[in-house]
């Protein structure tokens, strides 16, 4: 009997919290606040879409478990320590994440920036562990998709252009690296960890990333438009309010929800090149899309 992709995320949810935990100090031991904050950051909450996204990729490559755990614990650890430096007042000034109290909140701002400091070197430490050719390539992707041509740089353009208008090539631009990027390193580094892919495959793989990254954005946006606070776990309206450009303030709504749908069409379209079992790559495209949190 084939597992349903609910149970599928059930499971892979729990054994990246499992992996998160055996990776992060233990609160008990010294700096104790240090280790709290990170702790607070990381564990029991998230939808997990990027090791979710890791391990599909495994599977369709053939992924190694360990190698696989590695990748899917650097992702999101990298993911966590973004949430908590753009949750400060010096960026976005969010008082509330996945339903808790921000970092900065929680404990105070100078805790919060070395807590975001420290979990971006445990990704690294963590995914270069095996100290292989194989993990030297895949520290290099992620350090690529987290830095100035990446996620970092996609952060410093969205903080340049609050109460700008932007065009939609650039709005693009903004959220591929601010968003895509690590999405696509966690979908890369999932197919690493297995066969290396085919000229092909690897060309598919960007294509599917992609869109599913571009898609999130949207949906994201859609999102902050309609969900309330207690179903995002996050300040609703926070990018109106803060007069950021987003898709449902530069294309409406409705168009903002057809781009969404194009954007999943042609993220399962992508998977046609893959010679791999590509059925969680396409649930989790699904997922994404259609989510309401």
């Amino acid at each position: 009997m084939s597992v349903t992709f609910e149970a599928w995320v059930g499971a892979c949810a729990a054994r990246t919290e499992a992996a998160l935990e055996h990776a992060l100090p233990s609160a008990a031991a010294a700096p104790q606040r240090l280790h709290a904050a990170m702790r607070h950051a990381v564990l029991g909450g998230g939808k997990r879409v990027r090791p979710l996204l890791v391990y599909a990729a495994g599977e369709a490559f053939g992924g190694e478990p360990a190698a696989l755990d590695r990748a899917a614990v650097a992702v999101e650890l990298i993911h966590a320590y973004s949430l908590v430096h753009d949750d400060m007042p010096e960026m976005d000034n969010d008082a509330l994440r996945r339903g808790r109290p921000t970092v900065h909140v929680a404990f105070d701002q100078a805790t919060a920036l070395l807590a975001g400091d420290a979990l971006q070197t445990l990704a690294f430490e963590v995914l270069s562990a095996p100290e292989s050719a194989q993990a030297c390539t895949m520290v290099a992707e992620l350090a690529g998709a987290s830095g100035a041509r990446g996620m970092a740089g996609g952060q410093a353009i969205d903080l340049a252009n609050v109460g700008r208008k932007m065009d939609r090539e650039a709005l693009e631009h903004m959220h591929r690296l601010k968003t895509g990027a690590l999405l696509r390193a966690a979908v890369r580094l999932g197919a690493r960890a297995g066969r290396i892919p085919a000229p092909q495959e690897s060309a598919a793989l960007d294509d599917y990333a992609r869109a599913v990254g571009l898609a999130f954005q949207v949906v994201d946006d859609i999102l902050d438009t309609e969900a309330d606070t207690a179903t995002l776990g996050k300040t609703a309206g926070k990018d109106a309010a803060a007069d950021k450009p987003t898709y449902v303030s530069m294309l409406g709504l409705d168009a903002s929800k057809k781009l969404a749908e194009q954007l999943r069409q042609q993220a399962h379209a992508a998977l046609a090149a893959i010679d791999g079992a590509t059925a969680r790559l396409q649930d989790i495209a699904d997922f994404i899309v259609l989510r309401k949190s």
